[in-house]
């Protein structure tokens, strides 16, 4: 029986492995799918340092990937109908067996907070299969929601924007900026500098991303802030007058929190203006509790907070439509230029957990 090379977190802070599994058999509305990249993002160095509950470890990591589809046992169909053929280039909506029955899906509309959601490089474990992307080839299996590339996307500009735009998808959508808005994005990570190219892209007056260190900053300025503010050269009391010194003095329309810093959140409430918006994005494990002042803080400024959990099938397809549309004005592929192959996911882990690179792609077929 063939044997496919994958990576494992065998557990919390155990350094990983690279495993051999049989090939699967591929059931009725499967596809079996030859792996070309898949991406090492902050979900990965969660896992890793065990600050996730429910995971099945050891687990294959990677809940992002794309590659071609190598056997289809079909039918397996896009959104559109349209036949998922042998050889066709495709991704897929990491999440799977949301129930489609439950009061979070059919009243709240909240597929994100289904309890039946499991996802793919995250709560599935190595011994359910091949079901993370730090592998040579990947099982779809039925039911998951698989989409081809738009013609025109090539695999590493997809795995460029990866989850962090799918993430800003989301967030943006909850942000509602209108037309003229100023916007501060507190964070300068993918998913900081994705919801800045979308800050702009939907009509945003002013864009401001303070984050560091300052290869980070000057990416910023390239997907679209007008401003950017250096942490480590600035307090936060003097972040908050900055913010207002440029918005005449009331703070900004929209402030996005995608840092993952708790004290980011007590600092989007004091840059936000009176009857604005605060979206939190980056709190996506428990880093601790943040002393705020609900009158000062939200009350009296009569402020709105709303929070981002994962994506669902929208934003992964508003995401590629993105990628299509406008590829050649947002520089997306330029975040995947950090490539390793299986025997060096360890060292690519390393490199994101210490923000030596931006993002790290692991392209299984790559030699070390």
């Amino acid at each position: 029986m063939p044997q496919v090379r994958a990576v494992v977190i065998p557990a919390p802070k155990a350094a990983v492995e690279v495993r051999e599994f049989p090939e699967p058999e591929v059931p009725v509305g499967g596809v079996l799918m030859k792996t070309l990249y898949s991406e090492v993002c902050g979900t990965d160095v969660h896992l890793f340092h065990g600050r996730l509950s429910g995971v099945p470890y050891p687990l294959i990591p990677g809940h992002v990937a794309v590659g071609v589809a190598e056997k289809v046992r079909g039918p397996v169909t896009d959104l559109h109908g349209r036949p998922i053929t042998e050889g066709q280039v495709i991704t897929y909506l990491d999440v799977h067996k949301t129930c489609g029955r439950c009061w979070y899906c059919l009243v709240a509309k909240a597929s994100t907070r289904c309890p039946e959601r499991k996802v793919y490089g995250i709560t599935y474990g190595a011994s359910d299969g091949l079901l993370g992307g730090w592998s040579e080839k990947m099982l779809l299996l039925p039911g998951l929601h698989i989409l081809p590339l738009p013609e025109g996307v090539k695999p590493e500009t997809f795995i460029g924007a990866g989850c962090g735009l799918q993430t800003a998808v989301h967030a943006v959508e909850r942000a509602e900026i209108k037309l003229g808005d100023s916007v501060a994005i507190l964070g300068s990570g993918p998913v900081g500098l994705s919801c800045a190219a979308l800050a702009a892209l939907s009509g945003a007056g002013f864009v401001l991303v303070s984050g560091a260190p300052d290869d980070r900053l000057a990416k910023a300025k390239e997907f679209g802030a007008d401003e950017v503010l250096d942490i480590r050269q600035t307090h936060e009391p003097d972040r908050v007058a900055t913010v207002r010194r440029l918005t005449e003095g009331r703070g900004a329309d929209v402030v996005i929190e995608a840092c993952g810093e708790p004290r980011a959140v007590r600092e989007a409430l004091q840059m936000v203006r009176d009857q604005g918006r605060v979206v939190v994005v980056g709190q996506y494990t428990d880093r601790g509790e943040v002393a705020l002042n609900p009158h000062g803080d939200i009350n009296r400024k009569h402020v709105e907070i709303r929070g981002v959990w994962g994506s669902d099938y929208s934003h992964v397809y508003r995401g590629l439509r993105l990628l299509a549309r406008f590829q050649q004005r947002v520089p997306w592929r330029d975040l995947g230029q950090n490539v390793y192959s299986l025997d060096s996911a360890g060292e690519a882990l390393r490199a994101v957990e210490e923000q030596r690179c931006l993002k790290a792609v692991v392209k299984p077929g790559k030699r070390t």
